[in-house]
């Protein structure tokens, strides 16, 4: 079961899975929460990996273009995703553009801190379920513009890389 999250009690949503975001919610310029059921338990870093695994096309073309656009706005390149695996993340370490700002056994919290806009991921677990949960706060025009075409493909990338998630684990690819 996939689902997406809209209840908000301060930094934190009420689901099964904690979630942490970059401010509380009506602070936010963007906020997104989706979860999925899986057959068994994964940790955060566990989805992660298998999530991030085996980087799409369409994903690197679209890094390749916003990074084109966004750095003749002064904001770094950020690559996309290499698909390297991680088998420990701790507090301080890159996901590939992403900081690791928190780990806990339920919980791998990533951020991206540019000119433009911050972001946060929150990968959260409870059980079988899987949380993702994205929050971004704009800084200026560009970060607003920016954020109309990604908002919307972000939702539909999130909802991807679940169902993706999904099949890994029921066909028992978790290495």
């Amino acid at each position: 079961m996939l689902t997406s999250d809209s209840d908000w009690r301060g930094n934190y949503v009420d689901t099964a899975s904690p979630v942490m975001t970059l401010r509380p919610k009506q602070e936010l310029d963007y906020y997104d929460s989706r979860s999925i059921t899986l057959p068994v338990a994964v940790t955060p870093l566990e989805a992660w990996n298998l999530m991030r695994s085996e980087p799409q096309p369409l994903m690197h073309l679209a890094f390749k273009a916003r990074d084109a656009i966004s750095s003749l706005f002064g904001v770094k390149r950020i690559g996309g995703f290499s698909g390297a695996r991680c088998d420990v993340a701790k507090v301080g370490d890159r996901l590939d553009f992403f900081l690791v700002e928190h780990v806990a056994a339920d919980m791998l919290v990533l951020t991206e801190r540019d000119r433009h806009l911050d972001v946060m991921i929150c990968l959260s677990t409870h059980g079988r379920s899987v949380t993702i949960t994205a929050s971004v706060f704009t800084h200026n025009a560009f970060g607003r513009l920016y954020m109309l075409p990604v908002g919307p493909a972000h939702k539909l990338i999130v909802h991807n890389d679940l169902r993706r998630l999904k099949r890994k684990v029921e066909t028992g690819m978790t290495q």
